[in-house]
């Protein structure tokens, strides 16, 4: 190993380095260059195609059947009201819910945000 001054370092390690084809790059898992400018813009621009519902609740079901989900204590599931995804963290032992995410009271104030039909406010149900 070599110490070099800051000045020389970048040459230093791009000439220790050999060349790797982008196969066995992709295999090895090593980072490959920065997208160019033209990439970038390309990729915000491209267009994801969303999923249905139906889509989303089969992957949910897939999710909560895997062996991984299970022994981890985590439920997967859909919001009815917000059609939102919901992860729970649950005690295997005493299945109690230890965390959810996005909390309960975040999914109430969705649904208060998204209805808009209080007359005291967005959030607030009560009248001074």
């Amino acid at each position: 190993m070599t110490i070099d001054t800051i000045g020389t370092a970048t040459s230093a390690r791009t000439a220790d380095r050999s060349p790797v084809s982008s196969d066995a790059t992709a295999a090895q898992g090593v980072a490959r260059a920065p997208a160019t400018a033209v990439e970038t813009a390309n990729a915000v621009k491209g267009s994801a195609a969303v999923p249905t519902l139906d889509q989303v609740n089969e992957a949910v079901s897939q999710l909560n059947k895997s062996s991984q989900a299970k022994s981890q204590g985590l439920e997967f599931s859909v919001d009815s009201d917000t059609k939102r995804t919901v992860v729970k963290v649950v005690d295997q032992s005493t299945k109690e819910v230890l965390r959810q995410i996005p909390t309960p009271e975040a999914l109430e104030i969705a649904k208060a945000l998204e209805s808009k039909s209080s007359s005291a406010g967005l959030l607030i149900q009560q009248t001074a």
